[in-house]
């Protein structure tokens, strides 16, 4: 628990530094509609068509917007806010599902594993939709693990879990019915133990028991999706036109930096998730996941291991790794890194934990014992090294590569790094300050005119309404620009430069008087 409440005190102090991510003001734009619509009772359901956010769910948004009308923040500030708080809802979640797995070792190991990794800390503050989503999943999978230690008797919690998890999950986003492969997969160790035990009738009437207890964890989850994606049952077939929409690519392709190399990002090759997963991970769970797979595997054939911990740790398997593999043999369409995938961190830091537990207990005797301080000192080695890097790259903990990449120093030239643009806060703030200390105003009856090389939205909302923002670079007075691939370096005076680790994350210019024909190093898409 202490853990824990460092992360919440942290979190608490820090969560203003975050910046807005690319689709941000889409989704508070998204919340409003959908509030609309409920406060009207349904005749305005503009909702429902707006842009193609109607195909996810929208309750983060709605919670955010909620919350913005009673606390005394800014509403981007809210959002950062509530982000923490679905973030931290995540983190105890994990560390209780590891500790009913491997004890009171697995769940402290997961919980550390999980909150210093920069990416899954990163994304809880600024994005609204995979953030949340990795979430409602890891809710989701307490409930089947909760279900495959009580079978064939769930308890009403287990049930409310259960619900709570599957409302949430498919009403952020649908792919959270991937779950049904998890538990279908995973519990055949548990069938196969159930028809050699009890028979073929008998196993199969547990087995259509267990379903109808379900019904009502099934009822509250489809109401619960109702409300926070209220499209998907408007018509009982959106679900599926949703999952239909989502299995092909479409938006008009752009070209990202992948391995040095620019890619159309639905031509990214199959090696772009594991790559992205081995070089930003933290090398500590990287090794205690692995490890934690092989181990399940070998788990399968292991006669004197309950088939209900075969199922348990087949299903944490299967979520951390099925949504990958599906990726690496179809190939759709791949880009902001492994945003998409942040739902199968938590799962890794399950496994991780469970194994390191393992490695303790392995160790807890005569002959192996002497060994014990020294994996445990290991294991704070390799949580030290994260930390280190969320320290030094704050509020950019998103863009963290590990040192088996050379960090961010060395990734910048083969990977994007600042994909969403957060660093465009601290570039608008930085380039007011300079203005007020030059005592510097712009022209009577105009405004300050900057051209943005990025997304003009968290530019916009930083600076506030005495700056225009637009791409035309020709009339621009300053010119702010992400220290990504598509953005030229400038031969201009820099007024405000923000870097970590060395590396430019975004700068602003000074070009009065200047003609910059564009902003852009590549054509635009």
């Amino acid at each position: 628990m202490f853990a824990l409440a460092a992360v919440a005190v942290v979190a608490g102090l820090t969560f203003r530094d975050y910046g807005l991510g690319w689709d941000d003001y889409t989704h508070a734009e998204y919340a409003d509609l959908l509030l609309r619509m409920y406060g009207s009772g349904f005749r305005d359901q503009a909702a429902l068509s707006f842009a193609n956010l109607y195909m996810y769910g929208g309750g983060f948004d709605m919670v955010a917007a909620l919350l913005h009308k009673i606390l005394p923040l800014e509403l981007f500030e809210t959002r950062r806010l509530v982000g923490a708080i679905v973030g931290l809802i995540g983190l105890g979640v994990t560390w209780r599902l590891a500790r009913r797995i491997g004890g009171a070792v697995a769940g402290l190991a997961a919980l550390l594993l999980l909150a210093l990794c920069p990416i899954f800390y990163g994304h809880m503050f600024m994005n609204p939709k995979d953030a949340p989503f990795a979430v409602a999943m890891v809710v989701l999978l307490m409930g089947l693990v909760r279900l495959a230690d009580e079978y064939p008797y769930p308890s009403p919690r287990t049930i409310l879990v259960l619900g709570l998890g599957a409302g949430f999950s498919i009403g952020s986003r649908i792919l959270g019915g991937m779950a049904v492969v998890y538990a279908m997969v995973g519990f055949m160790p548990l069938f196969i133990e159930e028809y050699r035990t009890q028979g073929a009738r008998e196993a199969v009437r547990r087995f259509a028991s267990v379903l109808y207890m379900l019904i009502p964890g099934l009822i509250l989850g489809y109401l619960i999706m109702g409300l926070i994606w209220p499209w998907s049952i408007i018509e009982p077939a959106n679900p599926f036109r949703a999952l239909t929409y989502f299995s092909h690519f479409f938006e008009k392709p752009w070209k990202e930096m992948f391995d040095g190399a620019l890619v159309s990002v639905p031509d990214m090759p199959w090696s772009y998730l594991p790559t992205l997963f081995a070089l930003q991970l933290p090398e500590l769970m990287i090794a205690l996941f692995v490890a934690g797979v092989v181990a399940t595997l070998m788990s399968l054939s292991r006669p004197d291991m309950p088939a209900r911990q075969k199922s348990i740790l087949l299903m944490l398997t299967l979520a951390a790794t099925l949504p990958i593999l599906i990726a690496i043999v179809k190939r759709p369409a791949l880009y902001n890194g492994i945003r998409h995938f942040v739902f199968v961190i938590p799962p890794m830091a399950l496994l991780g934990g469970v194994a390191f537990a393992w490695l303790l207990s392995w160790l807890n005797n005569d002959e192996r014992r002497s060994w014990q301080p020294v994996a445990i000192a290991a294991f704070c080695f390799g949580l030290l090294l994260p930390l280190a890097e969320m320290i030094r790259l704050h509020p950019y903990q998103y863009t963290h590569f590990n040192y088996i990449a050379g960090t961010v120093r060395e990734a910048d030239t083969r990977f994007m790094l600042d994909y969403w643009g957060l660093a465009l806060k601290q570039a608008s703030d930085g380039l007011k300050e300079q203005l007020d200390e030059r005592q510097e105003v712009p022209p009577i009856g105009h405004k300050w005119k900057v051209a943005v090389c990025g997304p003009q939205r968290p530019a916009q909302v930083a600076l506030g309404p005495d700056f225009t923002i637009g791409w035309d670079s020709h009339a621009a007075d300053f010119a702010m620009t992400l220290g990504e691939f598509y953005c030229k370096g400038l031969t201009a005076p820099v007024m405000v430069e923000i870097k970590r680790d060395d590396v430019v994350f975004a700068r602003v210019y000074d070009i009065r008087g200047r003609s910059i024909s564009s902003l852009l190093s590549i054509p635009a898409p």
